[in-house]
This record gives structure tokens, C-alpha cells and sequence, in this order.
């Protein structure tokens, strides 16, 4: 958060940042228990984040449907971007760093000795390496099995959509936890330019790859949406897309050395742009054999020969 909140100053580039906050309103005695215990957890590592009254939440999130509402989790400090403002950033900044792109060129298989990779073997050529980065996203299982590793990730497919800009009415991003037919959790939240995201999960989730739109999401997410926040009912959609979250059994990414020189950053759970800057600190670390004793632990719960039969909370 903190790097994406200096961006602008920083490197100066606009990159949409809104401090809006994040809310996770509950609407059951179950999810306002979770909510509660894992504020627990959140404090014990200094987040800024209170539980709101029904009351004070409608003032953060004005005309929320109150009925049933037992208040929210409330996280000022939170925010979002344009990734694709954000994308543009690092990749001219990156090109200003002499980093070498090639795109439309697909990765292959890998020359090995033992555990180590000495070449990377494309469709258009052959590259010696000295450490190789997995952060392939939707193929990161398949780029790990060229050198032997069985890595559970499997992409599931989520869809979302932006409406027309309007003038600012909300405050934080709303994330309701409740399941109903055919889908689990969903949020939206209105972005630096007035537009209002939203997404959904489908429930029982849709596996694999596919990036065409659907006639069943827009009817299911609008419908719960103004089951929320009625007051939504005006505004017109200006078009949705289909893309997918990298999963992972137990809802943790898939980070660590493997090998002599393999470093896996795979299964983000649909969080990568969130986790990107931070992560790439951590990669940074790992390849210059500088670790902390802050980063050891966390590579514990991310390392790829874990038990995966855990469970992300809220997952």
C-alpha cells in the first residue's frame, strides 16, 4: 500500500490511487464472528482497521441496505489504482532499468542439469540463465513441471464489470461474504474516475481458461449488488470481461526456491496486483541471497512442498 500510495510522488507517475478503504460488512452472526476473531490477527501486526456500528457504517456508505446489518469491518488505509495505469508504469520504468522484453514468444522446456536450469528454450531460440523467475500466472503449473515439479495451481474463471463514471457517492469498497445461488463473495467500489468496479465469484467455481463473457454474470452480480447498496439501480454498465485467478488449494501463493535456481511466484489467488510490489522485494531477496529472519517466515506459509490442506480465511 505504501508504495502504491507514493507512487505518484515518488516516480510521478498518476496511477488512480484512491485511499477509499476496504469494508466488509456482515449481515450474520457467523460472519460477523470471523470478521471479529480475524481482526484479532490483523492487529496483532498493526493494521489500521475498527469495527463500524450500523449506524456509522451508512455514514461511510451512505443508503447501504441496514436491514440485518450488524455492522462492518472498517480499513481507512486501504485503496485502489488503475492497474492499467499502473502496468504502463513499470513497464516504462523497467525499460529505463535496461530490462529486455520478448513478447509473443512462448517458453517451452528447459535444458537441465540435475536440479539446476542452465537454458531456457523457447519457440523462437534459446536463452542461458543464471536464475530463472516462474511468475507465469494461469501457466505457472506448466512452466514448473519443465523442471519436475508438480505445483497445484489451477485457474478459475471470475468475471467483472464497470459502469458509467458518476460523481463521487461512496466511500470504501463493500465486500459481501454471503453465499447465494450460484455465487459466493462479491465486491464493488467506485474508482479515482466516479466508474463503479464490481466482481463476483461463481459458485461452484468454473475452472480453466476461458476469457468469454457470459449471459449469466451481469444478471447474478447487479442483482446482489442492489440487494446492498439499492441505490445503485441507476447506474448503466459499460461493459464487463472474464479472466482468471490463478488458485491454489489452500488459498496461499505458491513463492520460494526450488532447485539450484528456480524461483516459483505462482498461485496468487487473484490478489498478484495487490502483492506485486511487495513480492518483488521478497524476489529481489531470495536472489541475492539477503533474506530476513521477517521473510523467512513468511516464505513458511508460502513454501511450494507445503501441506496444502489448510484454508485462507474468508476464502
Amino acid at each position: 500500500i505504501e508504495i502504491m500510495k507514493t507512487w505518484k510522488e515518488t516516480w510521478g507517475d498518476d496511477i488512480g490511487w484512491m485511499s477509499n478503504g476496504y469494508s466488509y460488512p456482515a449481515y450474520t452472526e457467523e460472519d460477523e464472528k470471523t470478521l471479529k476473531d480475524l481482526m484479532k490477527v490483523q492487529h496483532s501486526y498493526g493494521l489500521n482497521i475498527t469495527w463500524v456500528s450500523p449506524e456509522e457504517y451508512n455514514e461511510l456508505v451512505p443508503g447501504i441496505n441496514k436491514e440485518g446489518l450488524r455492522g462492518s469491518t472498517y480499513s481507512p488505509e486501504d485503496g485502489s489504482c488503475s492497474p492499467l495505469l499502473l502496468g504502463s508504469a513499470y513497464y516504462f520504468h523497467s525499460l529505463e532499468a535496461k530490462v529486455q522484453y520478448r513478447f509473443r514468444e512462448k517458453v517451452i522446456g528447459f535444458d537441465m542439469s540435475q536440479s539446476k536450469i542452465k537454458k531456457v528454450i523457447t519457440d523462437k531460440g534459446t536463452y542461458s540463465t543464471g536464475m530463472v523467475i516462474n511468475a507465469a500466472g494461469n501457466y505457472g503449473k506448466e512452466i514448473a513441471a519443465m523442471a519436475g515439479l508438480n505445483l497445484p495451481v489451477q485457474p478459475e474463471n471470475h468475471e467483472a464489470g464497470i459502469t458509467e463514471p458518476v460523481a463521487r457517492f461512496m466511500g470504501p469498497m463493500v465486500v459481501d461474504m454471503r453465499i447465494r445461488p450460484g455465487s459466493e463473495n462479491f465486491y464493488f467500489y467506485q474508482n479515482n474516475e466516479g466508474q463503479i468496479v464490481f466482481c463476483i465469484t461463481p459458485k461452484p467455481p468454473i475452472t480453466g481458461i476461458d476469457n468469454r463473457s457470459t449471459s449469466v454474470f451481469l444478471p447474478m452480480c447487479t442483482k446482489r449488488m442492489l440487494e446492498v447498496y439499492p441505490r445503485l439501480h441507476s447506474l448503466r454498465v459499460r461493459r464487463t470481461w472474464r479472466g482468471q485467478y490463478p488458485m491454489t488449494p489452500d488459498g496461499f501463493p505458491i513463492v520460494g526456491k526450488s532447485g539450484d535456481n528456480l524461483i516459483n511466484a505462482i498461485g496468487m489467488c487473484g490478489q498478484g496486483f495487490m502483492l506485486g510490489p511487495g513480492l518483488g522485494e521478497l524476489i529481489t531477496r531470495i536472489c541475492l541471497d539477503e533474506l530476513t529472519d521477517s521473510d523467512l517466515h513468511i516464505l513458511q506459509s508460502f513454501n511450494p512442498e507445503r501441506d496444502f490442506s489448510g484454508m485462507e480465511a474468508f476464502k
